[in-house]
């Protein structure tokens, strides 16, 4: 079984009224055979953090509190070089476990004030559209576990999709097609962020994600660099948008 991690980065409000550019959805995948060599693998990096930077085992790192220098970073005062390597070391550790990893961007500026449903169907929908792919080719069932927040609503689009989920067909002028997600389990799983590492780095993934899309200005730019993303190396799930690359591998653009 597949076990997928989501969590977002912005927000689904119009641009125009102070939303974010984009919103994005970041998935990291575990193999649930693996998940524990995996957790341990994370934990070993938390251990290298705490004695590099103090950094306590339970802090929630977020992209948001490493951007920014807030939440449970800010009593470490670290350097924008520091949590550059803080951020760095989160994506990089994913290509040493049995994970896999990529995100989803809806791209608010390509649209004409667009209302926060819109942004919040298209980016779920483009998630599960790519991990009923995913299950479907490796004939694997998955179970998603998702930030706290919109729970509700993504309960509702997972129970969707389960019956009735289609996707754009690769082929121009071959219309839409049906593929529901028969593989499917059970209802999302929602977590608070701070109890899971793996929900953080999905974070992490959705940030630089959008940062590949949308390069950081100076201040940003020396914490999450534009190729923060390249981070992920051979974690990169490249098959999400291989068919049709409209933007970095593993980034699916909407």
């Amino acid at each position: 079984m597949l076990l997928a991690y989501i969590d977002e980065s912005g927000n689904t409000g119009s641009p125009k009224r102070g939303g974010s550019l984009t919103y994005a959805l970041g998935c990291v995948l575990v193999d649930a055979a693996n998940w524990a060599t995996a957790f341990d693998e994370v934990l070993a990096l938390r251990r290298r953090l705490r004695a590099s930077f103090e950094l306590p085992m339970r802090a929630e790192v977020k992209a948001k509190y490493l951007i920014r220098n807030t939440g449970p970073i800010q009593p470490l005062n670290l350097s924008p070089a520091e949590r550059y390597l803080i951020y760095r070391a989160h994506l990089s550790v994913l290509a040493q476990l049995p994970s896999r990893a990529f995100a989803i961007v809806v791209d608010k500026r390509d649209r004409d004030d667009p209302a926060p449903s819109t942004c919040f169907d298209l980016a779920w929908e483009g998630l599960l559209q790519r991990l009923e792919r995913t299950s479907s080719k490796e004939a694997t069932p998955f179970l998603i576990f998702h930030d706290e927040g919109e729970n509700m609503a993504i309960r509702g689009w997972v129970r969707r999709a389960r019956r009735n989920l289609t996707a754009g067909s690769a082929f121009a002028g071959s219309g839409p097609m049906r593929n529901p997600a028969r593989l499917l389990v059970d209802d999302p799983v929602a977590r608070k962020s701070h109890q899971s590492y793996f929900v953080q780095m999905a974070d992490l993934a959705a940030y630089a994600a959008f940062r590949a899309v949308i390069p950081p200005g100076p201040k940003i730019a020396p914490i999450c660099p534009e190729s923060m993303w390249m981070e992920l190396r051979d974690a990169t799930h490249r098959d999400v948008n291989k068919e049709r690359p409209r933007g970095p591998a593993g980034i699916v653009l909407r």
